[in-house]
């Protein structure tokens, strides 16, 4: 048991010695050592920023899906990954009748898997919100909907309230604003009662939402709402196009009942189209947590492609402390040859010198660490951009510049050990 401790304590000792070695030759070697493990530094630091990035934006884009509801279904004329470009939708969809709000009364008979179900219409962008004083809203969203939008989209009335079934049946001359228009146009005054004036039409404001905040730098609070019916006659020009807006969102009565949703709904869109078994859709289904899926995996992409860019710096840096241990084993040939001669095994020689090389790269994942955690802290000050850095990739980055000096050391170790003592000592 006393040998064993002994053997022990020995080996610790030289393990502590060895980074002491380690650390002393990085002090002595500055600037070999700083261009050495540069690629280490620039490959860990790259990959650092890049998953912080991407979890950062996974996570908020993640909070945003949440808090318009996650399970919801919508209904849409053509596929969204076309976006709102006609010229990028195939002709095929092209061709497909519009949604109606005949399609919204026939699913409300229809479904019963449904808590509520909400027609929407947009306008990004393009109206101009003022007050009586001619004090302009920043372009807001404009959305035409029902009472059930807020049910669908987790819309809180902060002050005053929402549409209810007698503002779309009258077409009534009101709206809902976000917090941006209201400090646009009432900063100090209440605004409720007040009337706005929409491309020129007035219509009084009857509530105002619960703040959301912003993201990526862009407020979600910058927008308007008007009942449908009433947007369907001040922008006729969008209800009446050829391609139509027309969304339908619906929200399951339980979470776990999506799928089975999507089946009903699917089920009574073609039984009103006529649609034959064996036809395809002529009308597109999704759902939040698909359309997340879908951004997550192109974000999930370009940080792969990315880190495969970081690896090549790794690689390289790899390249750069095998070159370096091996400069240093000719160098210290004498003193391999005198630690031989003293006891010391092969075992001894290349553990030392593997040491040295984890040493060396361990220093220059942890730089890269502290660089790329840094750099997303300054990226998050400056633009808001959302950054967060697991502490499983803090790990990862630790582990994978270690195994590479573990990796790139092995060589010069195992040349180190196969030294003959006799010819070492004679190397001058």
């Amino acid at each position: 048991m006393a040998i064993q401790l002994r053997k022990m304590t020995f080996v610790h000792a030289l393990s502590f010695e060895n980074i002491r070695f380690a650390l002393n030759s990085i002090k002595v070697q500055k600037l070999r050592s700083f261009l050495t493990l540069l690629g280490i530094v620039v490959g860990v630091a790259t990959v650092i920023m890049m998953v912080s990035l991407v979890a950062g934006f996974n996570g908020a884009i993640t909070s945003l899906y949440e808090s318009y509801g996650i399970s919801n279904v919508e209904i849409r004329q053509f596929d969204p990954r076309h976006g709102m470009n006609n010229s990028a939708i195939p002709p095929e969809q092209l061709r497909r009748p519009a949604l109606l709000l005949e399609d919204v009364d026939m699913l409300k008979r229809s479904l019963t898997l449904a808590k509520a179900i909400s027609p929407e219409r947009h306008l990004w962008g393009n109206v101009s919100i003022k007050n009586s004083k001619g004090n302009e809203a920043n372009y807001p969203a404009l959305s035409g909907v029902t009472p059930e939008y807020a049910t669908v989209n987790n819309v809180e009335v902060e002050d005053g309230r929402f549409f209810v079934s007698t503002d779309i049946y009258h077409a009534t001359r009101t709206c809902v604003v976000g917090a941006d228009v209201v400090k646009a146009l009432y900063p100090t005054n209440d605004p409720l009662g007040r009337e706005i004036y929409f491309d020129g039409v007035p219509l009084r404001i009857i509530g105002i939402t619960k703040k959301k905040g912003s993201f990526m730098g862009q407020s979600l609070d910058n927008y308007a709402y008007l009942p449908i019916s009433t947007f369907d006659e001040m922008y006729p020009q969008v209800k009446n196009r050829r391609y139509n807006p027309l969304w339908i969102s619906l929200t399951p009565r339980s979470a776990g009942q999506v799928t089975n949703l999507i089946d009903e709904v699917t089920t009574a869109m073609r039984a009103r189209r006529g649609l034959k078994p064996g036809e395809p859709n002529n009308f597109a289904v999704i759902t939040s947590e698909s359309e997340l899926e879908s951004v997550r995996s192109m974000t999930n992409k370009i940080a792969a492609v990315m880190i495969l860019i970081a690896s090549i710096a790794l690689i390289v840096g790899g390249v750069g402390v095998m070159n370096i241990m091996l400069v240093s084993v000719t160098e210290r040939t004498r003193e391999i040859g005198v630690r031989k001669a003293l006891g010391a095994t092969r075992k001894d020689i290349a553990a030392q010198f593997l040491v040295e090389a984890i040493t060396l790269t361990g220093a220059g994942g942890t730089l890269g660490i502290i660089f790329g955690v840094g750099v997303g802290f300054i990226v998050k000050l400056i633009t808001g951009f959302p950054v967060a850095a697991p502490i499983w990739s803090v790990i990862v980055g630790f582990c994978v510049s270690t195994g590479t000096g573990l990796v790139a050391g092995l060589w010069p170790a195992v040349k180190a050990a196969r030294q003959d003592p006799i010819e070492a000592l004679r190397y001058e």
